[in-house]
């Protein structure tokens, strides 16, 4: 995989994953708490973790088959 192909593949999860986090903090926020506010940092976090980590790990399974 070429670093033009991991830089496409970690421009798709980062903000795929930013918006799944801020889904999902609403939601729960919503649910327990009764007040639908959205976790900022930690759909960040996520995100910026999430869409280096997989990238990466994909990449290496490839290399390995």
């Amino acid at each position: 995989m070429s670093m033009k192909e991991l830089a496409v593949d970690i421009a798709i999860t980062v903000p795929t994953t930013f918006v799944v986090a801020a889904i999902v903090t609403y939601l729960y926020s919503l649910i327990v708490h009764a007040a639908g506010v959205i976790d900022w940092p930690t759909a960040f976090y996520l995100a910026f973790v999430v869409g280096i980590v997989v990238p990466l790990m994909r990449t290496r399974d490839r290399k390995r088959r």
